[in-house]
């Protein structure tokens, strides 16, 4: 899995644990997932092509290199739109496309109900934004979308990733380049991520579920 980079910082961990911790409230959560998000996307971004440019400064002219690639931010619908600020203060000339998935709690497979991906104009780079690579059930669905679209070169972000889902992704799209802040090694009856964090829509958004 040479396409698979998993963050080690101590950032990162020390972020991690406030996220995983399910005392932590709601905007202390965006806080964490916003400062992940940031991570990965500069982890994410660091083979990105570049041309060089002079520019003049108050003092003279300087050589400089600015991005030489159209990129598109590809949230996953819902929780997918917490880690969109911090891509776009990383980017912010990006554009965002947003997919809409929910999961069918009987079968926990994903299904669509959101895409308004135009015809035309795909992006030379697409960061698909799913803070839970789970079953890979939804990431499935959104990189064979944006392949379908004509993105060349897709990039997945998640802050948390169970074994299983990462290794299903992996094998089959051995193109794409997948980023995320760590991996757990399970998933539980109701497929999600153990030990995980719950659900991180639901934590996001304080919108919690009653059983």
């Amino acid at each position: 899995m040479s396409h698979v980079h998993v963050l080690q910082h101590p950032l990162v961990s020390h972020h991690l644990c406030q996220l995983r911790d399910k005392r932590t409230r709601p905007s202390e959560f965006r806080s964490a997932v916003s400062r992940l998000a940031m991570l990965i996307g500069v982890r994410a971004t660091d083979d990105l092509p570049t041309q060089p440019i002079t520019i003049p400064t108050p003092v003279a002219d300087a050589p400089c290199h600015e991005l030489a690639t159209d990129i598109g931010i590809v949230p996953v619908l819902r929780a997918g739109l917490g880690m969109v600020d911090p891509l776009l203060d990383l980017i912010p000339d990006a554009s965002v496309w947003h997919l809409g998935l929910y999961r069918n709690e009987q079968t926990a497979e994903p299904v669509g109900y959101y895409d308004k991906l135009p015809k035309k104009g795909a992006p030379n780079v697409a960061l698909i934004l799913d803070p839970m690579l789970a079953t890979g059930g939804s990431i499935d669905m959104v990189v064979r979308r944006l392949m379908r679209w004509g993105v060349e070169d897709i990039r997945v972000l998640s802050i948390i990733a169970s074994q299983a889902g990462l290794d299903r992704v992996a094998k089959d799209f051995p193109h794409i380049k997948l980023f995320v802040a760590a991996v757990d090694p399970s998933l539980n009856e109701q497929a999600f991520i153990v030990p995980g964090l719950g659900d991180a829509g639901d934590r996001i958004f304080d919108t919690p579920q009653n059983d």
